[in-house]
């Protein structure tokens, strides 16, 4: 193992990382917004709005994200209305590609793990507060909401890492990131493993450091989980 070339290529890949975070939050960010729009729209009892969702989530958990890549990257650009739109100055370059496929994806798959979320408040819990005098938004904001983000937390923590893992297609459509850059020292090296085992270290620091925090928010949200805090040190003077 050539310890030399393994740090030189630390050195080459280590720039990319801002471009794989950047693309990485602003995706599950916007995504998560999408995401709860779609689970409310499941929710909402309402077959015009339950449908659109749905097909969303057909589409969109049905086929491989590298062939949505690249319908969006490669694909519209061959549509004249496309190109006269006022997306267009987004949807040729290749960062705003790779961002709407991501986003649209991470959307379809969070959808169901908000929907899960709330579908998991137990009836109870709301009956009760109702019975407080509890409704409308207060009852969303602290009985619903609270419970359904401890629930869901988990599995949109995995969506999280999932998706830091997917922006390594973004090289496909010539997005140069953790990836790309490996990609690219391959093309002159010719040595495959040293320069992916780096790109594969770099992220797996980036989804340790993700998972972790998302346990600490999960601590965070649960106290009925975390242990009984310790006695108050007694401070009265002994007689």
């Amino acid at each position: 193992m050539d310890l030399a070339f393994l740090a030189d290529c630390f050195l080459r890949i280590v720039p990319g990382i801002p471009m794989t975070l950047a693309l990485t939050a602003l995706s599950v960010s916007v995504g998560l917004v999408f995401a709860c729009l779609l689970a409310a729209m499941r929710l909402s009892g309402n077959t015009l709005l339950d449908w659109p969702a749905r097909l969303h989530v057909f589409v969109f958990r049905g086929t491989p994200l590298a062939i949505q890549m690249f319908l969006i990257y490669f694909g519209l650009a061959q549509f004249e209305v496309v190109r006269t739109s006022v997306l267009w100055p987004y949807l040729r370059e290749p960062f705003w590609c790779a961002f709407g496929a991501l986003m649209l994806n991470t959307a379809a798959y969070g959808s169901e793990i908000v929907r899960g979320g709330l579908l998991a408040v137990p009836c109870g819990e709301v009956e009760a507060a109702r019975a407080c005098g509890m409704s409308g938004f207060l009852l969303f904001r602290r009985i619903v909401a609270p419970i359904a983000l401890r629930r869901a937390l988990p599995g949109y923590g995995n969506e999280i890492i999932l998706m830091v893992k997917a922006t390594s297609l973004a090289s496909m459509v010539t997005l140069v990131e953790v990836t790309g850059l490996a990609a690219r020292i391959i093309s002159t090296t010719y040595r495959v493993f040293e320069a992916f085992a780096v790109a594969a270290a770099i992220y797996l620091a980036i989804n340790f450091a993700i998972a972790r925090a998302v346990a600490a928010l999960e601590w965070w949200l649960s106290p009925h989980l975390r242990g009984a805090p310790p006695p108050a040190p007694d401070l009265r003077l002994a007689h």
